[in-house]
């Protein structure tokens, strides 16, 4: 593995899967991923949360990645979330990545069953020696109902190098400190909830990973931007400008909102899911259009 992760920072949207009747519309795929180049994203991540991955199969998610680095061909990394409860197919969709040309993954720590850091130890450990690329930990304790503590970051990191950071989705910044104090500043955070990325990247995180880049990407990539820059005063305008919309996209269970916003903004040519997944009601609809004309964006 390279030693040189410097292009593995700033906004890297996890992006949605569109359907159409009931399959996966892969050449508006293709035309998502070209708006993120343009918008000035500076990565994509594949098969995120808000992709609603569980409502996908190997296979789908698979082609998904290859076609995701077919269509980038280079031009920003591409980072796979390849995690699932099984760790037979976490490996399955890990190393199908590696070898479709993914830059560098991200796994979920196990969701539901709620393993003790012993064993998330020996998983993310198994899982990350059998990988060349760089990877990461996607932890995000509100849906997996697992957190991962320092001390078990540590413990892989010394087993595997290529561990190089972490998704973190949670409204604990004293984790981000003490990660950054423990691992080393180099080692890469990307906020994972919106409302956060500001603050979050004022201590030191490489950038964010979030579902309102599907919207704006320019706005998203410009508050990086601007971090990076030390314009603090230009990233707190920016904060506040995606603030409500950021809100909007959490009113209910992602990426239901989000989804139904992009068709609003013409992003998407419908905001079809998959059971259990539903649209939003009538009321929700109305409730977002009245976000979406305040921020400007209908």
């Amino acid at each position: 593995m390279t030693t040189d992760i410097s292009w593995l920072k700033g906004s890297i949207p996890p992006l949605i899967t569109p359907f159409r009747d009931g399959e996966i519309d892969f050449d508006v795929y293709a035309k998502l991923i070209e708006r993120q180049i343009e918008g000035g994203s500076h990565g994509i991540l594949v098969n995120g949360t808000t992709a609603e991955p569980s409502a996908l199969s190997v296979a789908e998610r698979n082609e998904l990645v290859a076609l995701a680095v077919k269509t980038v061909k280079g031009r920003v990394p591409v980072v796979a979330a390849t995690g699932s409860q099984s760790l037979a197919e976490t490996l399955q969709l890990s190393q199908f990545a590696e070898k479709a040309g993914a830059d560098a993954q991200l796994v979920v720590t196990p969701y539901y069953i709620k393993p003790p850091q012993r064993g998330l130890e020996r998983y993310f450990t198994e899982v990350f020696s059998k990988l060349k690329t760089p990877a990461m930990v996607y932890h995000i304790p509100g849906r997996a109902g697992v957190s991962m503590d320092v001390a078990t970051f540590r413990a892989v990191k010394s087993r595997c190098a290529n561990l190089v950071g972490v998704k973190h989705a949670s409204t604990d910044l004293a984790f981000v400190t003490e990660l950054l104090a423990t691992l080393g500043s180099d080692f890469r955070i990307f906020a994972g909830l919106e409302e956060l990325c500001f603050p979050m990247m004022a201590i030191g995180a490489a950038g964010m990973m979030n579902a309102v880049g599907n919207l704006d990407p320019q706005r998203v990539s410009a508050l990086h931007t601007a971090i990076e820059a030390g314009d603090l005063a230009r990233a707190r305008t920016l904060h506040f400008e995606l603030f409500e919309v950021s809100r909007a996209i959490f009113f209910e269970t992602n990426p239901i909102p989000l989804k139904y916003m992009m068709k609003r903004c013409g992003v998407i040519p419908n905001n079809e899911h998959r059971p259990p997944m539903a649209p939003p009601t009538e009321q929700m609809e109305r409730r977002l259009d009245e976000v979406l004309k305040g921020c400007g964006l209908i």
